[in-house]
C-alpha cells in the first residue's frame, strides 16, 4: 500500500499515512482532534545517480541483511543469521 505525507496548513505538522491510491486525496482527520486541515504533500525519496557521464558523491550503505548497512550479525542488532 502506498505511503502518503500530509502537511497541516496551520502549523506545518507532517503526517505519514498508508492508504490505497484511490484514497490519496481523501480528507485527513486531525489526529489531535483540533480540526486542523491537512493537504497531501509532494513526497520524494532518495535516489542516487545523475545524468549520463556525471559522477555522484552520494554514498549509500551496502552490506548484508542488517538495517544499519553492516553485514548480518556484525553490529549485534540480531538481524543476521
Amino acid at each position: 500500500m502506498p505511503q502518503y505525507e500530509y502537511v497541516c496548513e496551520d502549523d506545518g505538522e507532517v503526517l505519514t499515512l498508508l492508504r490505497p491510491m484511490r484514497a490519496a486525496d481523501d480528507p485527513v482527520e486531525d489526529p489531535k482532534g483540533l480540526g486542523r486541515a491537512f493537504r497531501r504533500k509532494h513526497s520524494v525519496f532518495g535516489v542516487a545517480g545523475g545524468a549520463s557521464g556525471s559522477e555522484s558523491s552520494v554514498s549509500l550503505p551496502m552490506g548484508g541483511c542488517c538495517p544499519c548497512g553492516k553485514n548480518a550479525g556484525s553490529c549485534g542488532g540480531g538481524f543476521g543469521g
